[in-house]
């Protein structure tokens, strides 16, 4: 197997591969919502609590699988968590009743959990740290396209072969991720024997005061992403007055616009040589613009969409920098348990974000439920204030000299 400086790329794309399986059943089942209604004879709040659970499930098993990852190696964890996606999605595709099928979801919850870390992992060790942040943000793009992809595909499926083939070709995509996984995903050369323990522990690893501030600040940050995602149809709509079809096109363009927003922040963090200090100005114009769109709703509708789609974006574009920067705050041999932590705090967020906002619109309206996600990114701005940058670590890039070698051609 060869595993020469090029190699990196391989990894890149079979861990952003893996992603957007996972993310495919994790955001894309929502796209088939009414045929889940009807084969499972739910309500709409019923169907919502069946797709709810997926998060519960990864939300309880990230810092395990992260730790898992550190000790064990990326190849092993994603194509185990893979395995077990397959085997309880195409389990549920067998069943009719809610409550099982929602445990066998919660499971293939819990095992996709294992390619979050270990897929962000697997970028940190192969890619040194000048071009680590466009690696992370191409890794991040994975779950619009893996979203994307299953939005397109899954309505048909279920419109000419049932909800059953729904979930088993979401299992076919994870078993053959997971094939890929285990062929030609690799530790790089230098790294510690799978099996060995890092010398810093996973407690000290949660415990450490530089990660709590950057996975506070995601946390924050989710808030305005997820408000702007999920209610920005109905402030257009209902709020300004425009179209659904407009609106629901305006939604569109911000997620390209939030895609390409992370590599531009990856490319840009990689130039300047921080992950901090470009998040700090995303955060500062998350806040601004949030907090213009709740001066100006209800107002002219076209100034008020044009501000919205910008704002919204920007809310989309900032995971992979925290991603980047937790693995690297992390000691030697701990970067996905840190990861892993961070992500943790983001999937809590998102979990809350949408009930507070959706309440609090419904008690004070559009413009107050826009300030909630101005005042959420201001406080990330609070977080990082004076937060150290990561240093960089000798063992998050391939240590070898025919890789320093390329760089230097490069």
């Amino acid at each position: 197997m060869i595993t020469g400086p090029r190699y990196r790329f391989v990894v890149l794309a079979v861990g952003t591969a893996a992603q957007a399986a996972t993310a495919a059943y994790f955001l894309g089942l929502a796209a088939v919502t009414p045929a889940l209604r009807d084969y499972f004879s739910l309500s709409i709040a019923g169907v919502g609590t069946l797709l709810g659970v997926i998060s519960v499930g990864l939300v309880a098993t990230l810092i395990a699988w992260g730790s898992a990852t550190d000790r064990f190696g990326e190849r092993g964890v994603m194509a185990a968590g893979l395995v077990g996606s397959a085997a309880a999605l195409g389990g549920t595709a067998f069943v009719r009743d809610p409550v099982l099928a929602g445990v066998l979801l919660a499971v293939a919850g819990a095992s996709g959990a294992s390619v979050n870390a270990a897929s962000g992992r697997a970028v940190l060790t192969w890619f040194p740290a000048e071009r680590r942040g466009m690696a992370m943000a191409v890794r991040q793009t994975s779950v619009p396209i893996g979203t994307a992809l299953a939005a397109i595909a899954l309505p048909p499926i279920a419109a000419s072969a049932g909800v059953p083939a729904v979930f088993l070709t979401l299992a076919a995509g994870c078993l053959v991720t997971a094939a890929a996984v285990a062929v030609w995903v690799r530790e790089p050369p230098g790294r510690p024997a799978s099996g060995a323990r890092p010398a810093a522990s996973a407690l000290s690893v949660l415990m450490d005061r530089r990660l709590l501030r950057l996975s506070l600040a995601g946390l924050l940050l989710v808030v305005p992403q997820f408000l702007g995602s999920l209610f920005m149809v109905e402030v257009l709509h209902d709020g300004a007055g425009l179209s659904l079809a407009l609106a629901g096109g305006l939604l569109a363009l911000t997620q390209v616009l939030g895609a390409l927003g992370r590599l531009g922040n990856g490319v840009w963090s990689d130039r300047v040589g921080s992950r901090l200090g470009p998040l700090r100005i995303v955060a500062l114009a998350v806040a601004a613009g949030f907090g213009l769109a709740a001066v100006l709703e209800p107002g002219p509708a076209p100034v008020l969409a044009a501000v919205l789609v910008l704002s919204a974006a920007l809310a989309i574009s900032w995971n992979g920098l925290v991603f980047t920067a937790a693995g690297e705050l992390a000691p030697p041999g701990r970067a996905a348990t840190a990861m892993a932590a961070s992500n943790t705090a983001n999937y809590a967020a998102a979990a809350a974000a949408p009930a507070l906002g959706g309440l609090l619109a419904e008690v004070a309206g559009w413009p107050a439920m826009l300030a909630m996600g101005a005042a959420a990114a201001l406080g990330a701005v609070l977080a990082l204030r004076r937060l150290a940058e990561p240093a960089a670590q000798p063992d998050r890039c391939l240590p070898t000299t025919g890789d320093q070698n390329a760089r230097s051609r490069s």
